[in-house]
């Protein structure tokens, strides 16, 4: 049963009491993810337009990537593990904060330099964000922990398509200092996070009452979990390599081997990042269904033979893989989110906070390596040599089945 204040709560927002599913915050938090990612997605969609300001080789564009991604890596775990023994619920506001800050010296910075101290803010912004939020979508979640996983995260990889879009509308045309505007949809995200920890601070106490009442056991024995982890974390490492090659060398491929305008390469992208959110819609719910192994096994080794065609096609024919590649491929982290979650009970912030720092971490480290890789070979390469990361996908095979016959909570 939920305490009064709970429930004055739940009624203020508009959301389920805690044995529903609370559309209204999983809204906001989503909402909040689509702002923070759309402002990661900004660095990615300025490129092009940073590339001819600061005059940067393919290996200083890797650079920034792994800079904001390593902050954003580095930290989430240990804010997970952090939090997991004292919840901040007002963490969320203060991660949102440290994104506008960097979000504004990027629309200013006048050096590389300054650059990467910009992407460095935005990682730790995403770095304090990540963690708690996903902790408060499985709170909302009234045990449909797939579902809730899907919606939040496809408020981030919607986000993440924006990027592209606004930067080919706004950012291509009116130059560097047009970020600065983009600023509001920050302010706009420390308004709703707020709301968002009022709700959390209110919940967090009957939750974890409610915990202590119903421990719940590990299913597999330590050394099968770490090693059920390890076959995660290679997964991880499989799509998010492979995605960072994709998006972050994405317009440069299109502009060097199709001759497309800067801007009409922006847009290509924008397809290609929301073809991936709809299919982060689709996994949490289908994961629900009929079990987190199977999605996990076809999102990843499914997009295997996409991949390995993609270097050899025309223009009409990357774009249709790259969509079929975003449908497919994106499916896979909020079940392994979700899975892994189930697989360590009580640890959701350090859980998350370690897959999401993983999975950015690899995504820096594959787009700086893929970027020196491009200076000294060409981008049609990187795209040769990435389309076999998928295949590491087959390794699913060795994940043992922690949900048959029981309902996660």
């Amino acid at each position: 049963m939920s305490s009064p204040a709970a429930t004055r709560v739940s009624a203020a927002s508009g959301t389920s009491p805690p044995n529903g599913v609370a559309f209204g915050i999983l809204g906001a938090i989503s909402a909040s993810h689509l702002i923070n990612d759309m402002m990661q997605s900004l660095i990615l969609a300025m490129y092009p337009v940073l590339k001819g300001d600061f005059q940067l080789s393919f290996g200083q564009i890797g650079l920034i990537t792994l800079t904001y991604q390593l902050t954003a890596s580095l930290f989430q775990p240990l804010v997970g593990l952090y939090t997991d023994r004292r919840p901040m619920p007002y963490s969320l506001p203060v991660g949102m904060g440290f994104t506008l800050a960097g979000l504004v010296l990027l629309a200013f910075a006048p050096s590389f330099a300054v650059l990467l101290l910009a992407a460095a803010l935005v990682g730790t912004g995403s770095s304090i964000f990540h963690p708690e939020s996903s902790r408060v979508a499985r709170m909302a979640s009234g045990g449909r922990h797939g579902l809730a996983q899907s919606l939040f995260q496809v408020g981030g990889n919607t986000g993440s398509a924006l990027g592209p879009l606004v930067a080919a509308a706004v950012i291509v045309p009116f130059g560097q200092r047009s970020v600065a505007w983009f600023g509001l949809a920050a302010l706009l995200g420390i308004v709703l996070l707020t709301q968002v920890s009022r709700w959390y601070g209110a919940h967090h106490a009957a939750a974890s009452a409610r915990a202590a009442r119903r421990p719940v056991a590990p299913p597999l024995p330590r050394g099968k979990v770490l090693g059920t982890i390890g076959v995660l974390l290679l997964l991880i490492f499989s799509k998010y390599f492979y995605v960072a090659g994709l998006s972050s060398f994405y317009t440069f491929y299109l502009i060097e081997r199709f001759g497309l305008s800067v801007q009409s390469s922006q847009y290509h992208l924008f397809v290609f990042l929301f073809a991936s959110a709809l299919g982060t819609l689709a996994g949490g719910p289908i994961g629900d269904r009929v079990g987190r192994k199977p999605v996990i096994w076809a999102s990843i080794l499914g997009v295997a033979p996409f991949a390995l065609l993609l270097p050899h096609a025309d223009l009409f024919w990357t774009t249709t893989l790259t969509i079929l590649i975003g449908l497919i491929l994106s499916s896979a982290f909020s079940a392994i989110l979700v899975y892994a979650q189930e697989l360590i009970p009580g640890k959701v912030g350090m859980v998350s906070g370690l897959f999401f720092g993983f999975a950015f971490g690899m995504g820096g480290l594959g787009a700086a390596l893929l970027g020196l890789l491009a200076d000294h070979t060409s981008i049609d390469y990187v795209y040769r040599v990435i389309a076999y990361l998928p295949l590491l996908g087959v390794v699913a095979v060795l994940l043992p089945n922690i949900e048959r016959g029981k309902r996660a909570v």
